[in-house]
C-alpha cells in the first residue's frame, strides 16, 4: 500500500491505495525559493520593466493608492514595506498613501469585512481601506472594446500614482491572477465585474491561458483605462514560498511573472486516470465548497469518462455562495444554466456552470466537514466521511485495476495531458 497525504484545511488527511494502482502524484515543478524574499522584492523595484522606478514616478506631493489582496500575510507585509520604502525615498508622506484591500469574488468570508494583517508598524503608518464592490463610490473610465463599463473605486481613480501588487498564480478563467486582475475585479464595481466575467463562458477563458483569453483582456483594458502606473508581481513555488518578483509596467511585469509561474505550475501528464484525488491546497483555498471549486477544472480534465473525482476540502464555511448552491440545486443540465447565466449573471451561477459542465460524464465525491443533509438537494455530488471511504466508492466504479492520480495542490497546478484516453 502507498500512503498519500493531502492538504485539508490547516492539516492533512491520508489516503491509502494499492501500490499497483498509483498512477502519479501531480505537483508543481520544483523551484528554488529566493534566499531572501524581501531582497528579491527590493531588487525588482530597483530594476523595473517597461517604466521608471516608482521613486521616480512619484513626487513628494503625490497621493498614492496601493492595491493588494488579503492573501499571504508575510508576502503582503514584505511588498508593502518595500513599496513604502520606495515611496519614502521620493519624499512621499505616509499620510498621502492609501492601501486598498482588493475584492476577491471567490471569498465567501467577504474580503471587504477584513483588514489585511500588515503588522502594527505598517498599519500605523498608512490608511487602510477595503473595497466593497457594491457600496464604494466609483469613477467611470469609459468602456472596453467589448462594451464593459469600467467603474473603478473613486479613491483609487483619484490617486496621483496608482500601484497594484499581488501574487501571480493559476486562475480558472482569467488564466493567471495578479497584474490587471487587481483592477478588474480588484477595485471595480460589481456590475463591471459581472459584465466582464460573462466572457468566462468563452472556451478560451481557461486556467493557465492569457493570450486570447477574453476575461484577461477585459482586465487589461480596464487597467489601461484606469491608467495604472506601476505593478509588483510575485511568483511562488508549490510550498507557497517566494521564488521571483517582477516590478514595473503593469503588463510588462505581469507577463514576465507568468513566464516563471508557467514553468512551475504547468505539469505534463501522460494519461488520464480512473480516480483523481484533488486538494485545493488547504486553507484558505478550501474554506468553502464554492471556493474549493475554483480548481475543480484541474481534476475534471485529468479524469477518464465515466470515472470519479474526489475533492478533499475541509469547507469550514460550508457550501458557500448562495447563488452557487441554488444553481446546483435547481439545474442538472449546464446548457439550461448557461441560458439563465446570460439573462441574469452571477459568479455563483458561473461556478455552478463550471462544475456541472466538468462533471457531466464523471462522478464527484466530496470529503469535507459539511453535514450530509446539506447535499440533499444538490445534484451530482456524493459526500464521504473520510478520504479512504471516498476511495472505496470510487474504486468500485474504477474496478480493481483502476489507476489513481493525486493532485495535492490544485490551486497551483495547470495540467497538460500528453495522450487523451
Amino acid at each position: 500500500m502507498v500512503e498519500v497525504w493531502l492538504p485539508y484545511g490547516k492539516t492533512e488527511v491520508c489516503v491509502r491505495v494499492p501500490t499497483q494502482n498509483l498512477l502519479k502524484i501531480v505537483e508543481p515543478n520544483d523551484a528554488e525559493p529566493a534566499k531572501n524574499p524581501k531582497s528579491e522584492i527590493d531588487l525588482s523595484l530597483a530594476n523595473p520593466l517597461g517604466t521608471k522606478r516608482l521613486a521616480e514616478i512619484a513626487k513628494p506631493e503625490s497621493k498614492v493608492a496601493l492595491v493588494l489582496k488579503d492573501s499571504d500575510t508575510s508576502i503582503n507585509q514584505m511588498m508593502i514595506s518595500s513599496l513604502l520604502n520606495e515611496l519614502c525615498s521620493a519624499g512621499v508622506k505616509d499620510e498621502n498613501i492609501t492601501v486598498i484591500l482588493a475584492y476577491d469574488p471567490f471569498h465567501d468570508f467577504p474580503s471587504w469585512q477584513q483588514m489585511p494583517t500588515l503588522g502594527d508598524s505598517l498599519s500605523s503608518r498608512v490608511k487602510i481601506v477595503s473595497h466593497d464592490p457594491e457600496k464604494t463610490e466609483y469613477t467611470n473610465f469609459g468602456r472596453t472594446s467589448r462594451g464593459t463599463e469600467v467603474l473603478v473605486n473613486k479613491a483609487f481613480a483619484e490617486a496621483d500614482v496608482k500601484v497594484v501588487a499581488g501574487v501571480v498564480e493559476p486562475h480558472p478563467f482569467v488564466g493567471y491572477s495578479g497584474g490587471a486582475d487587481l483592477v478588474l475585479p480588484g477595485v471595480s464595481n460589481l456590475e463591471t465585474v459581472r459584465s466582464s466575467f460573462i466572457f468566462a463562458l468563452d472556451g478560451k477563458a481557461e486556467r493557465g491561458t492569457v493570450d486570447g483569453n477574453p476575461v484577461y483582456e477585459e482586465a487589461v483594458e480596464a487597467a489601461r483605462l484606469a491608467r495604472v502606473d506601476f505593478g509588483l508581481n510575485i511568483v511562488r513555488n508549490g510550498g507557497f514560498e517566494v521564488v521571483k518578483a517582477f516590478a514595473g509596467g503593469i503588463e510588462d511585469s505581469f507577463r514576465e511573472a507568468v513566464k516563471i509561474a508557467d514553468t512551475i505550475c504547468r505539469v505534463s501528464i501522460d494519461n488520464k486516470a480512473d480516480v483523481v484525488f484533488l486538494s485545493p491546497g488547504g486553507f484558505p483555498f478550501d474554506a468553502s465548497f464554492f471556493e474549493a471549486c475554483r480548481c475543480l477544472d484541474v481534476a475534471s480534465n485529468l479524469c477518464k469518462r465515466g470515472k470519479s473525482v474526489v475533492l478533499v476540502a475541509e469547507c469550514t464555511y460550508g457550501l458557500g455562495n448562495a447563488d452557487f448552491v441554488a444553481a446546483l440545486s435547481r439545474y442538472n443540465d449546464p446548457k439550461v444554466l448557461e441560458k439563465d447565466l446570460k439573462r441574469n449573471f452571477s459568479l455563483g451561477k458561473l461556478m455552478a456552470y463550471y462544475l456541472l459542465s466538468g462533471f457531466q460524464t464523471t462522478k464527484l465525491f466530496l470529503v469535507s466537514v459539511v453535514p450530509d443533509y446539506l447535499f440533499a438537494e444538490v445534484h451530482s455530488i456524493k459526500s464521504a466521511r473520510t478520504a479512504n471511504e471516498a476511495y472505496r466508492y470510487a474504486s468500485d466504479i474504477a474496478g480493481k485495476n483502476g489507476k489513481v492520480l493525486f493532485v495535492p495542490n490544485g490551486t497551483l497546478t495547470v495540467p497538460q495531458i500528453k495522450t487523451a484516453n
